[in-house]
């Protein structure tokens, strides 16, 4: 074996070793379910779906919001917590994200975000996710209580599933699976700048064979969808399940959406099409140029993940505030969207950030905090439970000494379903560990 392969497998020993061995686990414990009444009083909230109410209260019970208002009537038996001059928000919600399926990118052993080929609608996100991820506590301290979990890679990547970020395991954790089926579209344009290996031709070529892959994957799902139909009343069993088509099946009963990531005009333009002559419902992911094509969004009443917003232009001759200013422009225009992140796992915890840009660009403050909860939350098939503050909804909220758009403002309580959440975690550790130790570092 040569000197290089041993100090490649010694490296991924290392990685794999530093990954089981607990590094990177999170000692984190979720948290308790609610077992008794709680009432937050004296808190300003903001409800999303009302006007903002000051000196109000927040009752829940079991995990669900029981009222919301300036007159509560408090049973009984309620925990009562003072919030003087702190807001209560909804928990925001990332709707796309990698959180539990990478911890750290240049560890291979830590990435399960993709499989082999290029069709594999049967790829579940949820059964992967890790719920040990050092990622996820950090995130949530930000306030962000939900994320949609998606698998990567290849044409069609598998289904989504929306976490709620605390719980031991991934059952613990799950919100809604499958949430839609997520395809990579092509690119449509031809690319002539240095670096490109593929001549015009090939790329015209890849881009050809790449969709009408997609076509033929469509095509053998719904003559596995009518041969399965078609055998269910005799009970007949001939026909061996295929797990790929199977998975396919909620799409075209038009049960879940498919997510589609294009960025370019051309781009979404051929993915309505598409999605026409296919008969699916369509969610548009990614839709940096999306604003261009706002008038056909919204005619064929399509939504649109914008994401991120914290990013250069695409294009060299674009203004520089051109990402900045999408969602404004998309919410002129009238179409639905949310903002989420940069779609990663590390820097999820920075949402409202991509939120709080929008809204410095054009985007009116209360369609940006809407664009981080109650707009996800509709856009993903969830808007009975979350994303808002009403009665009968899932207790998930967040306690804030401030605007959560604004970078100094701190999330001081996180409930999730009405758990507690413990808001510590490897940030939090590493700056009292620091201050501690600048602290003996100044005493004489």
């Amino acid at each position: 074996m040569k000197g290089n392969q041993i100090i490649g497998l010694l490296i991924g020993a290392l990685s794999i070793g530093f990954y089981y061995h607990g590094s990177i686990a999170s000692d984190a414990v979720p948290a308790k379910p609610q077992d008794h009444p709680i009432a937050l009083v004296d808190v300003t909230i903001h409800s999303m779906t009302g006007p903002v109410i000051a000196k109000g209260t927040v009752l829940f019970d079991r995990g669900k919001i029981v009222a919301v208002g300036e007159a509560v009537s408090i049973p009984a038996g309620t925990e009562k917590i003072q919030f003087a001059n702190k807001h209560v928000y909804p928990g925001l919600i990332d709707a796309c994200t990698c959180i539990g399926l990478v911890e750290i990118g240049a560890v291979s052993a830590t990435v399960d975000t993709a499989e082999t080929g290029s069709i594999n609608p049967n790829v579940r996100a949820e059964v992967a996710i890790n719920p040990e991820s050092e990622i996820i506590p950090v995130t949530r301290a930000n306030g962000v209580t939900c994320a949609l979990t998606v698998p990567r890679g290849g044409l069609i990547s598998g289904t989504s599933a929306l976490i709620m970020l605390d719980g031991w395991t991934w059952e613990d954790m799950l919100l809604k699976a499958p949430v839609g089926l997520h395809l990579i579209w092509p690119s449509m344009t031809i690319r002539r700048v240095p670096g490109i290996k593929l001549s015009e031709e090939e790329q015209r070529r890849k881009r050809d064979r790449q969709i009408k892959e997609l076509r033929e994957a469509f095509s053998q799902a719904k003559s596995y969808r009518i041969a399965r139909e078609a055998q269910l009343p005799s009970g007949g069993t001939n026909l061996p399940i295929d797990l790929r088509w199977e998975a396919m099946i909620p799409v075209l009963q038009r049960k879940i959406p498919v997510f589609i990531y294009a960025d370019e005009a051309r781009q979404i333009n051929a993915v309505v099409t598409w999605a026409e002559q296919e008969n699916v419902k369509l969610v548009v992911a990614g839709g940096q140029d999306s604003w261009r094509v706002a008038d056909l969004l919204r005619e064929k009443n399509i939504p649109v993940i914008l994401m991120p917003i914290l990013r250069t232009p695409m294009r060299d001759w674009e203004g520089y505030d051109t990402p900045f200013s999408a969602a404004a422009r998309l919410s002129q225009k009238g179409v639905r969207f949310c903002i989420a992140g940069d779609g990663g796992a590390s820097n999820e915890r920075n949402l409202p950030y991509h939120a709080a840009m929008a809204a410095g660009f054009g985007l009116a403050k209360e369609e940006a905090l809407k664009a981080i909860t109650l707009y996800p939350a509709q856009i993903l098939g969830v808007a009975d439970r979350i994303g808002s503050l009403e009665p009968g909804k899932d207790a998930t909220f967040i306690v804030t000494d401030g605007d959560p758009l604004e970078i100094v403002t701190r999330v001081e309580r996180v409930f999730i379903q009405g758990k507690d959440v413990d808001l510590r975690n490897k940030h939090t550790m590493l700056y009292d560990k620091y201050t501690e130790k600048y602290r003996r570092l100044s005493k004489p």
